[in-house]
């Protein structure tokens, strides 16, 4: 078997080059080095999503701290900021569809779904105390309902331009392939938040329902995916560079799967019969711990990948904060294990998985300001 070169499966993202490749293997977008600004790339509402997360999960723990809420809220509203000045800043660029031509850079056309999705799960969680209640459920449903028609775009829309436009090699399969896929998940998981608060009848039963369509979307799209990127990790060379933290996407669409089965059987009471409120539940509690065991095999098999580089020296790029979503499902994932078992195997390892989460999103916030600085001031 013929083994391909490894700078040719090297992701680049924005102002970000890898010194090891020749000068056709580099991305035509601009560089740091370049006199050219460089672009802003969807791949930073990774932060938003991050940054959300954090937040988010905080409400899922089986165990509260003090002012954990307080300060969940603020790290809520943080995301909510930044959602804003990237969607402004990617807006006022007019570059939409040179990203889409691009290879890599149409992968992470979904983030910006995500960073909705996640801001509005945040709306329906903390926005109460701050804005009332009323504007928080019309905000989570604004934003619900916007990430949602996005993510479906980019899930049928990047598959499109994937199979017709871009060209890959037998080795190009990477994380990033997750994530034009994976905003069906997250839209059933917050709209499912939405379920209880919708009027009874056939609304809140068309939500559901609609909620499950996006959930088994998502799972099946994401199935196939994660066979291909499986598959290529073990037929080529080890991931290097900033390829390797999008491995970790594939632990943020399994942590998905768990927390939105759970929170589909938690929105089920009230809206179908008996029946089905008990078959949610054993779906949620049997289908989930299941899947939240595959999430811990893919969790170990990205830290050994990801300690390997780090050993080899890993420089920062927007990519890193592909460590901190995926962790972040990976706690709202066991948390919900935990509500539903009530299991010691799930509730302080959900507390831990939270502090490593934490401290992540602090290094990854701190090393993507000072990349912002030095790209601010020319540095």
């Amino acid at each position: 078997m013929t083994r391909r070169p490894r700078s040719a499966r090297v992701v680049q993202t924005e102002g970000d080059v890898d010194p090891r490749l020749p000068n056709r293997a580099r991305s035509p977008l601009p560089t740091a080095n370049d006199e050219v600004r460089p672009l802003l790339g969807p791949s930073w509402f990774a932060a938003v999503m991050g940054t959300g997360i954090v937040a988010n999960a905080a409400a899922t723990l089986p165990r509260s701290f003090p002012g954990l809420r307080t300060a969940a809220t603020v790290v809520w509203l943080a995301a909510g900021l930044l959602l804003v000045v990237l969607m402004i800043g990617y807006v006022r660029q007019r570059v939409l569809r040179l990203h889409a031509a691009d290879p890599i850079q149409a992968q992470f056309l979904g983030a910006p779904a995500v960073a909705l999705l996640t801001v509005a799960a945040g709306a329906l969680q903390f926005g109460q105390p701050v804005i009332g209640a009323r504007a928080a459920l019309d905000l989570g449903g604004a934003l619900w309902s916007l990430g949602t028609a996005l993510g479906l775009a980019t899930a049928c829309a990047v598959p499109y331009l994937m199979i017709t436009r871009h060209r890959f090699a037998p080795d190009a399969a990477f994380g990033g392939w997750l994530m034009p896929v994976v905003p069906p998940l997250v839209s059933a998981t917050t709209g499912a938040l939405l379920v209880p608060h919708t009027p009874t009848g056939q609304p809140r039963l068309a939500l559901l329902l609609g909620c499950f369509a996006l959930f088994g979307l998502g799972l099946v799209t994401v199935l196939l995916v994660l066979a291909m990127v499986y598959s290529r990790l073990v037929h080529h060379d080890a991931p290097t560079g900033a390829m390797v933290p999008t491995v970790w996407i594939g632990l943020g669409a399994l942590g998905q799967v768990v927390t939105g089965l759970s929170a589909l059987a938690a929105a089920v009471p009230g809206t179908l019969p008996a029946p089905y409120v008990q078959g949610a539940a054993v779906l949620a509690l049997l289908g989930g711990v299941a899947v939240w065991g595959f999430a811990i095999l893919w969790l170990a098999l990205a830290v050994a990948l990801t300690v390997r580089e780090f050993r080899a020296g890993l420089p920062f790029a927007p990519t890193w904060w592909s460590f901190i979503f995926p962790l972040g499902a990976l706690v709202t994932a066991t948390a919900a294990a935990a509500a539903r078992t009530d299991s010691q195997l799930f509730i302080w390892p959900t507390v831990v998985l939270y502090t490593l989460l934490v401290a992540a999103w602090l290094v990854v916030a701190y090393r993507s300001l000072r990349h912002a600085a030095a790209h601010a001031f020319g540095r």
